[in-house]
């Protein structure tokens, strides 16, 4: 399975905003991006002005960075959220928030992104009491997303379970103790809570 292998920090850099794809180190001083605040390379400090199509460059890439995908997979998505009614841009946001492994990491079970698609690729991950192993898998209103049983004596579950819920989702219903969530509405546009501009990706794959 392709996946991204290179330094994270450099993501952030180069975006010039947290983008938190290592969880809880993002908040400390040890984060790349609170002592070089500015894009990576030889020119890192120098870059110009931008065109209007690397605004929406950089848009596209903020956003498929933040979720973890790879450029074929952002684009299969962009083309669903297209084929759906309503609005492309706002489609698409919802489409990945609705991934099993941002919903893993929304019911904070998981410290980033990253590693909330680990844990459903090793398999601790129960959908309606059925284990479900693809982070990719798009969840439904009305679904339960549970620890499976076998997994809450691991290690990051028993924090999970003691350390209390940061920013709840108002689109997840979670019980800490139980270590299980259901998915109460789909996400709106306001429940995403990244600074972009989807307007704007839609615009570059409309070229």
């Amino acid at each position: 399975m392709a996946r991204y292998t290179d330094a994270k920090c450099r993501i952030c850099r180069r975006e010039g905003l947290k983008l938190f794809l290592k969880g809880d180190r993002c908040n400390t001083e040890k984060c790349a991006l609170e002592r070089r605040a500015y894009a990576p390379g030889q020119h890192g400090q120098g870059r110009g002005k931008k065109s209007d199509y690397g605004i929406q460059l950089r848009e596209k890439q903020k956003v498929k960075r933040t979720y973890g995908l790879l450029e074929r997979q952002f684009r299969n998505l962009f083309e669903k959220a297209e084929r759906m009614k309503g609005v492309t841009g706002e489609n698409l946001l919802q489409l990945l928030e609705r991934r099993l492994d941002n919903v893993v990491f929304r019911m904070g079970l998981a410290s980033s992104r990253n590693e909330a698609r680990q844990i459903v690729l090793h398999r601790h991950i129960r959908v309606n009491g059925r284990t479900v192993s693809i982070p990719s898998y798009i969840t439904k209103a009305g679904q339960e997303i549970a620890v499976a049983q076998g997994s809450r004596e691991h290690g990051r579950m028993k924090i999970a379970a003691e350390t209390p819920l940061k920013g709840q989702c108002r689109w997840i219903e979670v019980d800490r103790k139980e270590l299980k969530g259901k998915i109460v509405m789909l996400p709106a546009r306001e429940d995403v809570d990244l600074p972009v501009q989807e307007s704007l990706i839609v615009e570059l794959y409309s070229k």
